[in-house]
Parts: C-alpha cells; structure tokens; sequence
C-alpha cells in the first residue's frame, strides 16, 4: 500500500501535504481501502475557520460514513469540487486527485506522523 514519504498523517488516516503556508488534506489510501466504494463527500464550507481535531465533513462509502477530521487549525481556502460528480476518485487516486480541502495554516503544524510511523500504526491495525 502506498504511503508518499513527502506528507505528513494523523492517527485518524488523514494525509496533509504543506505548500508556503497551505495545507491539502485528504484521506491516505489505507482508509480509502477500508471504507470501499465512496460515493459521497460532504466539503466543509470555504472560508470557514476551522481547529484541529474538529470533524468538518463526511465520506460516504457503500459500507459506512466515516467523518473527516482536520489535521490543522485555520481557514479553508478551497474544496476539491471535482469530488462531488467523482467521489470513487478518493478510491484511485488518494494523493493527488483525490484531495479534500485546503486550509490556510497561520502558524506552526501540528505534530504529524511521518510515512515510516504512520506505516508502523497501519500495520498494526491490519
């Protein structure tokens, strides 16, 4: 399974690629896995101010809905709107087309796993 070593992850299999000071989240391929065929997303609102931690949208898979947590605290600067005629493109294509949102980080990250400790917790839950 693939884990790009360039992003950082959370506990809860969110992925967070830092560009300046905005960060793209979305889901890592092991979740995309887990919860099957995604046939919806709900997008948090661009412009909204969001904490991390915080759940700020759905993905609706044909097993389950899973909310979708942000790894970062600031403003959401954009949405993946592709997702919305597409949203199986979280399935194929986690890391670059399957994107979530954006959001406008104003200061430090918080502490991210890097690829070699978020493979180490995925295999453990496998």
């Amino acid at each position: 399974m693939s884990v790009p070593t360039e992003l950082g992850y959370t506990a809860e299999h969110e992925w967070v690629r830092v560009e300046g000071d905005i960060a793209t989240v979305g889901i890592t391929a092991f979740a995309a896995e887990s919860l099957g065929d995604i046939v919806f997303v709900e997008s948090p609102a661009v412009g909204g101010e969001v904490s991390t931690g915080e759940a700020v949208g759905e993905v609706e898979s044909t097993k389950s809905v899973s909310e979708i947590y942000t790894p970062v605290t600031g403003e959401i600067t954009e949405i993946n709107g592709a997702l919305e005629d597409a949203p199986e493109t979280i399935n194929s294509d986690p890391y670059t087309d399957g994107w979530l949102f954006k959001v406008r980080v104003p200061g430090e990250l918080p502490q991210l796993l890097s690829a070699a400790e978020y493979t180490k917790l995925i295999e453990g839950e496998n």
